[in-house]
This record gives C-alpha cells, sequence and structure tokens, in this order.
C-alpha cells in the first residue's frame, strides 16, 4: 500500500524485479562503481611513504603545536562542540611534555583533564563519563556512558597521576573503575558495553535533579552544595540540573576561605546521599553484550590503574577478566570471536585482536608473568596470518574468511577509539624488543611512515599514531628487574612515570626473551637498562634507574 506519495514494499520488489530483467549491464557497472567508491573511501590518511626523515624531534613538535592551534585554552579539550574527550590527544601532549618539559602542552593536557572531571560529561555522583559534551564547557552530554570511554579515559588520567601525583586524578580512577564494576561486570568477569542515554524516554532523566529535590534530600547543607555544583531554581539545562563544578574545588575554597579537605568530606557525604535516592529511580537500559575489543580497553585500563595507584584490586580484577577473555571468546581452533551474549559468536575485527593484545602486553608488565607474553604473540601471529594485506604493511580489519563482506576496509582514523592499525603498530614494535623480531620493528616503522603526512596534518584525528611515532623518535626504555626483590622492585617502578618502555621482571633468568637473557646477579636485585639490546651497567635501585633514563634522554636531545 502506498503511503506519504512513496512507492509500496510490493512496487519495490517488483522495480528490482524489472531493473534486473531489463538493465542488468547497467546495475553491474553501478556496483563496480560503488566498490570502487569504497575502495578509494577506505584509503583516508594512507599515502606514499614521506621522502623525509619523519622521525625527528623537529616533527614532534610540529605535531603538538598543531595540536595546540585546535586547542580551546579556556575550557580545555579540542575543537569545537560536540567535544569528544580526544585521550590519544592528551597523551601525546602529556608525554612530550615528560621529554621537553614544553609548559604550553603539559598545561592543556591538564587543563582538559581538570575540566572533564568537573564537568556534566562526568557522573558527579556515581563515577564515569558520558560519551561527549553538547557544548564547549563540558556541561551537558550525550548521557551514554561506554565502556571504552572510560577505559580510554582511565588510561589518560592513570598516566596523569603518575605525572603529577595530583590526588583529584586518583579519585576520577577510582571512582569510574567503581562506576564500571557496579554497573557494567557481569557475573563471569566480562564488562558490557554500555548503558542507554534515558530512561522513562527521557535523556539523563536518571542523572539530573530539581533544585527542589536538592533541598529536600540536604536540607541546611543544600545551599553549599547548590552553589558549588550550579544548582539553579530553573534549572542550568532544559528546566533541571546537571551537576558540575564551573571552578574546581580548590579554587572555590582559595576565593571563600575555605578548607579543601573540610569541604571535600561535607560534599561527599551530600553526594552519597544522592546516590542513595538515585538507586530508587528507573535506570537506563543496559547493552549487556561483552565485545571482546572494549573489553581489553578496559583490561589495559585497570593495568594502568595498577601501575598508577598501586590498588592491588584491580589487578587482581584484570587477571580475572583477561581469564575471562582468553577462555570464553577463544575457540578450539585458536580462532576468536567479537561478542558474547550467552555464547561466543561472530569473527573477531582487527580492532579486537589488537586491544587484546596491547591488553595483554600491559598484564605482562604489571604481574610479571611471561604467560600473557606469549599469548600476546600468539595473538599477533594470528593476526599476520588472517589480516595481512599483501600490496601493504596495514591489516585489513576483517579476517580472511569472512566471506560476507563487499571490500575488506583498513581503517587508519583514530575515532571514538584508536584504530587496529595504529594499535598495532605500537604493539610491532614492542613485541619487536620484548621477543627480537627485527621484522616487526620494520613494519611497524612503515606503518607508520605511510600515514606519516596524516599524522602532521591532522594530528588530532590520529593521537594514537602520533604516540607511536614519538615513541619511534625518541626511542623505547629495555628496563629488566632480575633477583629475589624483582616483585617488590616493581611495584615502585611501575607508580614512577616512563613513557615509551618495554618492562620485564623475573627472579631468574629466562633465555625464552632477550630481556631475561645473560643477567644474572649477584645481588638480591639488579635492574638493568637498555637500548636497541645495548644495555648500560646494572643498578640496585629505582631511584638510580630514573636517573640514568634521564641522562641518556639528556644525551640524545
Amino acid at each position: 500500500m502506498r503511503a506519504y506519495n512513496r512507492a509500496s514494499w510490493t512496487e519495490v520488489l517488483q522495480g528490482i524485479q524489472q531493473a534486473w530483467q531489463n538493465r542488468r549491464d547497467e546495475i553491474h557497472a553501478q556496483a563496480e562503481n560503488l566498490t570502487s567508491h569504497l575502495q578509494k573511501s577506505n584509503a583516508f590518511g594512507i599515502s606514499a611513504p614521506t621522502e623525509e626523515n619523519l622521525f625527528t624531534r623537529e616533527t614532534l613538535a610540529a605535531i603538538a603545536q598543531e595540536m595546540l592551534k585546535n586547542a580551546d585554552t579556556q575550557w580545555g579539550g579540542f575543537g569545537n562542540a560536540p567535544k569528544f574527550p580526544q585521550t590519544g590527544t592528551i597523551n601525546y601532549l602529556l608525554r612530550y611534555f615528560h621529554f621537553t618539559k614544553n609548559e604550553e602542552s603539559l598545561a592543556q593536557a591538564l587543563l582538559s583533564l581538570n575540566k572533564m572531571a568537573q564537568g556534566g560529561i562526568y557522573d558527579q555522583i556515581g563515577g564515569g563519563f558520558a560519551r561527549y559534551s553538547t557544548d564547549t564547557e563540558w556541561l551537558a552530554p550525550h548521557f551514554e556512558k561506554m565502556l571504552y570511554d572510560n577505559a580510554l579515559l582511565i588510561s589518560v588520567y592513570s598516566e596523569a597521576y603518575q605525572l603529577t601525583k595530583n590526588e583529584n586524578y586518583r579519585k576520577v580512577i577510582a571512582d569510574t573503575i567503581a562506576f564500571v564494576e557496579r554497573e557494567l561486570m557481569s557475573e563471569e568477569g566480562g564488562f558490557y558495553s554500555a548503558l542507554d542515554a534515558d530512561s522513562e524516554g527521557v535523556e539523563g532523566k536518571f542523572y539530573t535533579w530539581s533544585e527542589q529535590e536538592i533541598d529536600e534530600l540536604l536540607g541546611e547543607q543544600s545551599s553549599l552544595f547548590k552553589e558549588i555544583y550550579n544548582v539553579q531554581p530553573e534549572g542550568n539545562w532544559e528546566h533541571t540540573n546537571i551537576l558540575w563544578l564551573p571552578v574546581s574545588i580548590g579554587e572555590y575554597c582559595q576565593r571563600n576561605g575555605l578548607e579543601v579537605q573540610k569541604l571535600q568530606s561535607q560534599l561527599q557525604r551530600c553526594r552519597q546521599l544522592l546516590f542513595e535516592k538515585r538507586k530508587s529511580r528507573i535506570r537506563p537500559l543496559l547493552d549487556d553484550k561483552i565485545i571482546l575489543g572494549w573489553n581489553a580497553l578496559f583490561n589495559k585500563a585497570l593495568s594502568k590503574a595498577f601501575a598508577a595507584t598501586g590498588e592491588e584490586a584491580y589487578r587482581t580484577l584484570a587477571v580475572r577478566n583477561m581469564n575471562f577473555l582468553w577462555s570464553t571468546f577463544r575457540n578450539a581452533a585458536g580462532n576468536f570471536h567479537h561478542t558474547y551474549k550467552q555464547e561466543a559468536r561472530y569473527p573477531a575485527f582487527l580492532e579486537d585482536l589488537a586491544f587484546l593484545a596491547d591488553a595483554l602486553l600491559h598484564l605482562q608488565e604489571v604481574t610479571g608473568h611471561t604467560d600473557w607474553l606469549l599469548k600476546a604473540e600468539e595473538v599477533v601471529n594470528l593476526l599476520i596470518r588472517d589480516f595481512s594485506d599483501e600490496q601493504s604493511p596495514f591489516f585489513f580489519y576483517t579476517p580472511s574468511h569472512q566471506t560476507d563482506v563487499i571490500v575488506r576496509k583498513k581503517e587508519v582514523y583514530d575515532g571514538a577509539v584508536p584504530s587496529g592499525n595504529s594499535v598495532m603498530a605500537g604493539v610491532l614494535h614492542r613485541l619487536s624488543l620484548l621477543l627480537d623480531r627485527p621484522d616487526w620493528d620494520q613494519k611497524s616503522q612503515q606503518m607508520v611512515k605511510i600515514v606519516g603526512n596524516a599524522i602532521k596534518r591532522y594530528p588530532t584525528s590520529f593521537g594514537n599514531w602520533a604516540c607511536t611515532l614519538q615513541e619511534l623518535t625518541l626511542g623505547t626504555n629495555e628496563i629488566t628487574l632480575m633477583g629475589q626483590q624483582a616483585d617488590c622492585l616493581l611495584l615502585e617502578l611501575l607508580q614512577s612515570y616512563i613513557p615509551h618502555r618495554v618492562l620485564m621482571s623475573s627472579v631468574r633468568t629466562d633465555d625464552r626473551f632477550p630481556m631475561l637473557r645473560d643477567k644474572t646477579t649477584d645481588s638480591l636485585s639488579s635492574i638493568w637498562l637498555c637500548r636497541n639490546f645495548t644495555c648500560l651497567p646494572p643498578v640496585s635501585t629505582i631511584a638510580d634507574l630514573l636517573r640514568l633514563i634521564e641522562q641518556e634522554h639528556g644525551n640524545k636531545s
């Protein structure tokens, strides 16, 4: 039946039949044109390797300056609304400051982290981040909470905490992990995908408040709370209130002569009352798919959070989650699935396996268990077998045995999550050092070279690529902790900010791994610093190691 002057379904089918019978050559030509267009669009960011030397400090400086051109120096972040967290860009600037002491880079990175944590994009009551902000101030988010966003943000706040020891970042890490455990964790140890933006058909209803509700719940404490969190009689957003901090707690205390710790305790009691009240509301719907790649991102975040804070529960949870992923998503043939809901299904994509390999490398670092490294090697060998492109160093998004796709695309753009290819470039480089595979390092460098022009021109869209380019340019610290006290030294080392490193720790030598080979020690423990398998004499304390790293960096400046 026709409706709104459109063809009915029957008429559409009849039209398709007639076209197939009478204009088949034209249909084939259109299909070929469409396929060609898909192939061309798939090449965004990929170009011939640049002739000039890409791996220079001048290139790194130019990338930082290009990032800062797009910076919002008032509210943090990059570009105009809608604003996304851009964790790759922030990571690059944190690391760039560490190596160059460029204060502008540090200031913009920390401003972005501070303003997001103060904003409505961050759940001030229950922890966790929404997808993005619809405005420049981070006030009004799209309220959907995604596992991958929270994973990426935990990782970057962990690096910022290692660098600055700012306790506000530690609290964001703790509250965000608590949110994921509480609301996105399955009984088996996997993590669900997302919480919807709306409940009862209204976006943000679960998270917003009227002034009357605040007054009734907080009583005489409500005036101070409303002032700090910008609660308005008519609402600060669509006739209701999103809780946010237009100024930081520290700045508010400074302006009003208050003690920070005392005010923080008072506000925590208020937030707890609101949290308990919010439990009685109708909750947003849960997307209860467990996706391999997103779980791997969160697993890496747990490892980085443990490294930064020393909180043992994070490492324990990372091990539990990885055991679940390995046993649930890997089949008897050694292939992996993409998603799990009652059963694992669909072949894994490139990003699933790239993120998994990356998470395994981080888990090896924080546990000292080489089994995780061997599993990472297995995953990379699988990727090379099933996802490689014979015409380029890049990986296809889908495996060779998946035949239901017209064009096997190759993604290089770092979007809401890093591209699988950018993650693989970093994984291949680090594994080349851990397993003595120079061919993998060559592949990594070739990938970065081909994307080099795009990294320089659009660094905020290629943030994770930029981080790998930075590491390939400045070099990677190969750190080995060897001896009876290796575990104790590991806990101390992990809390230090050492970007661009590979790390192994063991009580004894192990000839399977170049970093654990020929490193015997007469003392309780020795710490080795190497570059390209060339090692300095061992030292015995983390402080000595950090001095060595600083000296080596200074010598190469």
